[in-house]
């Protein structure tokens, strides 16, 4: 196999149809059900779908198979099937549903309008996790056009990860055996330290999703006459929210969030954060003068992928500041997201949060905790061998530099589906999401040279693995 060449193929592909392809896939507005309830009636997930769809038709892969699978009242599959030389088969994952808008999008810039500047395409979904089919594919086609023989290729593209997957449970029942038994899964929706190296995901946090609401009154009462004498639903609300979190430390305080970390994750977590020092912390858009919760770079990222956090990201029931009358307000209510350490139980976790938030509520309140989602996380098992020496060898061809292992603070539920199933699997979970890529938030960009190596990166990993089947 020509390296140089390899390469030359995916930046062609990339520069000649996926950038083109990744800026009309950024105007579709195809936010992920829990999002957009109505997203069948209007439409822009079956545009996203049939925009891929498409592309991956236009593919030079003999004997490929591209099939948007459907289930009544499910977000579509995409599946492409490409026949290999060899036995067994690799499985190659990503999802196309995006993260609702946000706000704080820098002028110029915003959700859905694609814009290119400096190397990166700015919008939402790109990087998470748009480019995945369009990488994947590619990464097989780039090897195909050298004739290096490979097991089966099957590309799994789902429409709801940014709901917790919930609807592919029911698509994988629907497919039997149809994806055989994968001895290699690569997954691009993770997270990446740097964009000078490659970076592998060797574990996911899991993710606990609710709504917690107090009700205090039947309608708000001007505040004079009120408080004092009836408790704020707000002042509730933080006694409530201290039965689970240090509101100094932050700290998770019931057992059931907690979870030991196994001595080769905490080396990883050692070794990352000496590539990374400072910018650990410094990834994230600071305000001025405000400080990381801690100054050791290990302990961040300790913090940030094997143990449990709790952010309230929604709320409801508070008037916009310019519209707040002096009203004791009857009622709020808080979304909450914890998310969880990687091997804790995830129901067991949900159940102990609501006791906790519901029992003897302050002053007699109307409490209760919704849980909308209670998603595990997940421990990668082992590495093989052939796998962690092929990662680095990529990384050190593409790049120059050494991969990095280290876990990630996001959650794929899919992982954890297929570590059940398949214990025997072996699975590289690498991403583009580096420092200001700001998934889910504004200013969200797809680092366009950093997908191309790590394109080509997915490639040299696909063909060691053939050696290894072929052997």
């Amino acid at each position: 196999m020509d390296a140089k060449k390899l390469s030359a193929t995916i930046n062609r592909t990339w520069d000649e149809s996926i950038v083109d392809r990744l800026v009309a896939y950024v105007r579709i507005p195809n936010k992920s059900p829990m999002f957009d309830p109505q997203w069948e009636r209007n439409g822009h997930m079956e545009a996203a779908v049939t925009l891929m769809a498409e592309w991956c038709r236009r593919q030079a892969l003999p004997g490929a198979r591209v099939e948007v699978r459907r289930l009544p009242g499910r977000t579509p599959l995409l599946l492409v099937d490409v026949p290999g030389e060899l036995p067994g088969c690799v499985l190659l994952y990503g999802h196309l549903d995006k993260q609702p808008e946000f706000t704080g999008w820098l002028p110029g810039l915003g959700p859905w309008e694609p814009v290119l500047r400096d190397g990166k395409l700015y919008g939402r979904g790109a990087a998470d996790d748009g480019y995945a089919v369009f990488s994947s594919l590619t990464a097989i086609a780039a090897l195909k056009e050298q004739q290096v023989r490979l097991p089966r290729c099957v590309v799994l593209i789902e429409a709801c990860e940014e709901s917790g997957s919930i609807d592919l449970p029911a698509h994988l029942a629907a497919l039997g055996d149809g994806l055989g038994e994968p001895s290699l899964v690569v997954c691009l929706d993770a997270e990446c330290g740097n964009y000078e190296q490659v970076w592998c995901t060797t574990s996911l946090r899991g993710n606990l999703v609710g709504t917690l609401r107090v009700r205090v009154l039947t309608e708000g009462v001007h505040s004079g006459m009120a408080t004092g004498i009836a408790p704020t639903p707000f002042r509730i609300l933080e006694q409530l929210l201290a039965r689970i979190e240090n509101p100094v430390t932050g700290d998770l305080l019931l057992d059931e969030l907690h979870v030991s970390m196994p001595a080769d994750r905490r080396v990883q977590a050692g070794a990352a954060a000496q590539v990374l020092g400072g910018a650990v912390a410094g990834k994230l858009p600071w305000a001025p003068g405000v400080q990381a919760v801690s100054n050791d770079p290990t302990e961040l990222i300790i913090n940030s992928t094997w143990r449990g956090t709790l952010a309230v990201t929604g709320a409801d029931g508070l008037p916009p500041v310019g519209s707040a009358g002096n009203v004791l307000l009857p009622e709020l209510s808080a979304k909450l997201s914890l998310r969880l350490p990687p091997t804790c139980d995830a129901a067991r976790a949900a159940q102990a949060v609501r006791a906790a938030l519901e029992r003897d509520p302050p002053y007699g309140a109307e409490v209760s905790f919704e849980s909308g989602s209670a998603t595990g996380g997940w421990n990668a098992p082992a590495f093989a061998p052939w796998l962690e020496e092929s990662i680095a060898r990529a990384s050190r061809a593409v790049f120059g530099r050494d991969a990095v292992h280290i876990g990630c603070g996001g959650t794929i539920p899919f992982m954890g589906m297929l570590g059940a199933q398949f214990p025997r699997t072996q699975f590289f979970i690498t991403g583009v999401l580096g420092p200001q890529a700001n998934a889910h938030g504004p200013n969200e960009f797809l680092h366009i040279d950093y997908a191309r190596k790590l394109t080509a990166c997915v490639s040299l990993v696909l063909a060691d693995h053939a050696r290894t089947v072929a052997a």
